[in-house]
C-alpha cells in the first residue's frame, strides 16, 4: 500500500481500493461465516481507511466502509428492518485511544476536564450478534445484526436456546429488545466438530467449523431449526435495543434487570467506574482469557449514564458513547516444518507453513499462511526456522517473525509450475500473486472455470447449474468446456440418476446443442481469461472478427512485439489484459484444451448492430429512475446506437439522460453544462435510428 501521505488521485485510488477490499471481508465475515484474514489484518484496512478520509475529508465516498455496519443479509432467512439500528463500535488498540475517547466524551458534553465520567467494562464475546424483541413480556422476534439496518429473523432458532427466556416477567416493559452475543464456548465447539466428524458418511468431507465464532454463526442460521436445536449454543446480554420504558438511569441499572429477567450476563461485567478502573478491568479480563469457556477478543467500554449517551448519540456507523479496546494478537513459537503450494479456484497459488503443533490462544495450531512471495522473502523463511507464530484476532495464524533466518541455509524457492496440472506459474507486472495460467485444465479450478463457462453472461446454458456440474465432475463426466458437448455420450447414464427424467434430460442436453454456434464475445469472456471481462471480450472480437483470430495474435504476440503492439492498440485492453491474453494462450495445457473446444463449437464470427445515431461517438449517462425500460435496456440501445455509456459524470460526458428522483449527478451535468434530456427525449433518439 503507498504510504502516507498522498496525493489527491493516489487518495482517491486508494480508498476505491479499500472499500472494496473492505466489503469484499465484511461479506465472507458477517455473510459467509468465512473470514480469511484476521481480524487485526481487517482492523488494519479499516483504520487505514479512517486515515485517509481523515485527511481528505473531500473525497469520502459514497459507499465509505466507515458508513458501514457488517453486511447486507443474504440466503433464505428473511431480512426485516431493526426498529433501531444496531450499530457496531469503533475500536481502541492502547490506553492512549481509550484516554482520547474518554476526552471526546468530555469536550461533546462540555465537561471539565477532571470532570468524572463512569465507564462499565465486559468482555467483548467474539460471537453472532443479535437482537432480541419482547412485546407484552412474550418474545415475538430475533433478528441478526445483518448491516446494521437490515437483520435475517431467526426467531424459530432463537426459540431453542435454553439461555433465552420465552417470556419476561411481570413488571417489565411492553416492549424491549435484548441485544447480545449467541456464542459457543470452547469445549462444546471441540465436541461438536468431533461428533460432526465421527456422523460423517466419508471423514475427508467431514463439515468442520474453524472456530466457535464460526459454528455459532453458521448454527443459528441454519433454514432447519432442528439443526439449530441440536447445537450447544448460548446466549450473554450486552444491551438493548429499542423499549417503552427502562428499568433503570444508568447502563449498569438496566443490565442488572436484564439479569434478573434471566438472561445471562457475564460475570465479568463492571459496573460503572473511573477511565482507570475500566483499563484494570482489561488488564485483569486479559490476563485470564486463555482460561475462559468462551473466546473474546478484547473489552468493551459504555458510558455508564443513559441520558449521557443520548446526548452523545453516534458518529457514522458507530455510538460515541461506547468502544471495543482489542487485544493485542497472542503469539507463540514454533518449527517450520515444510512450505506446501495451495491452489485456489482463481488460479492463486498460496503457500503454506507446516507446523510443529504449537497451543496459541488454547488453539492448537499445526499451519499458518505465509500469503505470497513477496511476504516468504520478507520473512526469510525456509522449512527447518524457528518462527514466531500469532493468531491475530484470534482467526488465522500467521508467522510474524524468523527467529533463525541469519542461519546459513539456502533460501527456499517459489515454485515457477503449478502444483496441480505443472501449467506455469506466472506473477504480472503490478501483482503480489502468482498464478496458474492452466485456467482451462487445472484440477484446482475446473470446477469454478465450468461454472462461469455456462453461466448467463457467458454461453448461457439452462439446466447446467452448479449443483449439476459438481455431479458431472464427481462422475467423471466433465472435467472441460469440451466435455460439455460430449454430455450426450451419457444419455442412458443419466436417465439412471435420481432427479433426471427423460424430459429433462433432453431439455438440458437441447440447451447445449443450442450453443455449438455461441456468439463470440460471450465464448471468450467463458473461457474465464484473467482481466478479459464480458466487455474487454466484445472489444477483442469486435476488432479482430473471430476468437481464432484473437487466439492467433494472442499466440504470435509471445515472441513477436509487433503482435502485442496490435493487441495493446485495442481500445479499452491495454498492456495488462494483452499479457493476460499472451500467457493463457502460451500455456500448452490451454492450447490443447483449446483445440478440442473448438473441435465441438463454432463460435460465430462478430457482427455489429451498430447503427448510425445522432448520439454515436457521445457518452451518455444515465441518472434516476427510468420508467418505460430498465437501465441495462437503456445501455444497450445506446451501444447499439454507437454511444459509450458511463457511470460517472465529468468533463468527457456529452449527454445526461436524467429521470425521476435524479440527484447530484443532475447538478453536477448542469455545473458542466453537459445536455440533459428526460426519458420522452432520449425514445425520441432511439426511434428517430430506426
Amino acid at each position: 500500500m503507498p504510504p502516507l501521505p498522498l496525493t489527491d488521485t493516489e487518495a482517491t485510488a486508494e480508498l476505491a481500493r479499500l472499500a472494496a477490499e473492505i466489503a469484499h471481508h465484511n461479506r465472507l465475515y458477517h455473510t459467509d461465516d468465512a473470514p480469511e484474514i484476521s481480524d487485526a489484518d481487517y482492523d488494519a484496512l479499516v483504520r487505514r481507511n479512517q486515515a485517509i478520509e481523515a485527511a481528505f475529508p473531500h473525497l469520502v465516498r459514497v459507499d465509505s466502509p466507515s458508513k458501514a455496519v457488517g453486511a447486507a443479509p443474504a440466503g433464505h432467512l428473511a431480512k426485516v428492518t431493526h426498529a433501531r439500528p444496531m450499530f457496531s463500535l469503533d475500536n481502541a488498540f492502547s490506553d492512549e485511544e481509550v484516554a482520547d475517547f474518554v476526552g471526546r466524551i468530555r469536550r461533546f458534553l462540555s465537561l471539565p476536564g477532571d470532570a468524572p465520567v463512569a465507564l462499565t467494562a465486559e468482555p467483548k464475546i467474539d460471537g453472532l450478534s443479535c437482537s432480541i424483541r419482547y412485546e407484552r413480556r412474550r418474545l415475538v422476534q430475533a433478528l441478526t445484526r445483518g448491516d446494521g439496518q437490515v437483520g435475517e429473523d431467526v426467531t424459530a432458532n432463537v426459540r431453542t436456546i435454553a439461555d433465552i427466556p420465552a417470556t419476561l416477567p411481570d413488571g417489565a416493559p411492553d416492549i424491549f429488545e435484548v441485544r447480545g452475543e449467541v456464542y459457543m464456548d470452547k469445549g462444546a465447539f471441540a465436541d461438536l466438530n468431533a461428533r460432526l466428524l465421527a456422523e460423517a458418511d466419508d471423514p475427508d468431507k467431514a463439515r468442520q467449523f474453524a472456530n466457535p465464532r464460526n459454528a455459532a454463526a453458521g448454527s443459528l442460521r441454519q433454514k432447519d431449526p432442528g439443526v439449530t436445536a441440536s447445537r450447544p449454543l448460548r446466549f450473554f446480554a450486552w444491551g438493548w435495543g429499542e423499549a417503552s420504558a427502562l428499568p433503570g438511569e444508568t447502563q449498569s441499572d438496566v443490565i442488572a434487570a436484564i439479569r434478573t429477567w434471566g438472561f445471562p450476563v457475564t460475570d465479568q461485567f463492571q459496573p460503572g467506574g473511573t477511565p482507570d478502573q475500566a483499563l484494570e478491568t482489561y488488564r485483569a479480563i486479559e490476563t485470564v482469557r486463555a482460561d475462559l469457556p468462551f473466546d473474546i477478543d478484547g473489552v468493551v467500554y459504555k458510558v455508564d449514564r443513559i441520558d449521557w449517551q443520548l446526548r452523545l448519540g453516534f458518529v457514522g456507523r458507530a455510538p460515541r458513547w461506547g468502544l471495543a479496546h482489542k487485544f493485542p494478537a497472542q503469539q507463540a513459537q514454533t518449527t517450520l516444518r515444510a512450505i506446501d503450494i495451495q491452489v485456489g479456484r482463481t488460479g492463486k497459488l498460496t503457500p503454506v507453513a507446516r507446523l510443529e503443533p504449537v497451543t496459541v490462544g488454547g488453539v492448537v495450531v499445526t499451519n499458518a499462511t505465509l500469503h505470497n512471495a513477496d511476504e516468504i522473502a520478507r520473512l526469510g523463511v525456509r522449512p527447518g526456522d524457528r518462527v514466531v507464530l500469532q493468531r491475530a484476532g484470534d482467526v488465522i495464524p500467521q508467522i510474524v517473525e524468523n527467529l533463525t533466518r541469519d542461519e546459513p541455509r539456502d533460501p527456499w524457492m517459489f515454485p515457477n509450475l503449478c502444483p496441480e496440472c505443472q501449467s506455469d506459474a506466472v506473477r504480472e507486472a503490478g501483482e503480489v500473486d502468482i498464478r496458474c495460467t492452466g485456467g482451462l485444465i487445472c484440477p484446482a479450478q475446473r470446477v469454478e472455470r465450468l461454472k462461469h463457462f455456462v453461466s448467463r453472461a457467458a454461453l448461457d446454458i439452462d439446466g447446467l447449474g452448479e449443483k449439476t456440474i459438481l455431479e458431472f465432475f464427481d462422475l467423471g463426466w466433465l472435467h472441460s468446456p469440451a466435455d460439455i458437448f460430449r454430455l450426450h455420450q451419457h444419455r442412458d447414464g443419466l436417465l439412471t440418476r435420481d432427479g433426471w427424467k427423460e424430459k429433462s434430460v433432453d431439455n438440458l442436453l437441447a440447451s447445449i446443442e443450442a450453443r455449438r454456434t455461441p456468439d463470440p464475445a460471450r465464448f471468450l469472456f467463458g473461457l474465464g481469461i484473467r482481466h478479459a471481462g464480458a466487455v474487454t471480450a466484445r472489444d477483442l472480437v469486435k476488432a479482430f472478427g473471430t476468437v481464432q483470430a484473437v487466439a492467433n495474435v494472442a499466440t504470435r504476440a509471445h515472441d513477436d512485439p509487433a503482435a502485442l503492439a496490435e493487441l495493446i492498440a485495442v481500445d479499452g485492453i491495454g498492456p495488462i489484459v494483452a499479457q493476460a491474453l499472451v500467457a493463457f494462450f502460451a500455456e500448452a495445457h490451454n492450447q490443447t484444451a483449446w483445440v478440442d473446444l473448438l473441435g465441438q463449437v463454432q463460435p460465430s464470427p462478430y457482427v455489429s448492430n451498430v447503427r448510425a445515431s445522432d448520439v454515436s461517438g457521445l457518452t451518455i449517462v444515465f441518472t434516476g429512475s427510468l420508467e418505460s425500460l430498465s437501465r441495462d435496456e437503456a445501455k444497450a440501445q445506446a451501444e447499439a446506437l454507437g454511444a459509450k455509456v458511463s457511470g460517472s459524470i465529468s468533463a468527457r460526458t456529452d449527454l445526461l439522460v436524467a429521470g425521476p428522483g435524479a440527484g447530484s449527478k443532475l447538478k453536477k451535468a448542469q455545473d458542466l453544462g453537459v445536455r440533459v434530456i428526460d426519458e420522452a427525449g432520449w425514445k425520441a433518439i432511439v426511434s428517430a435510428a430506426g
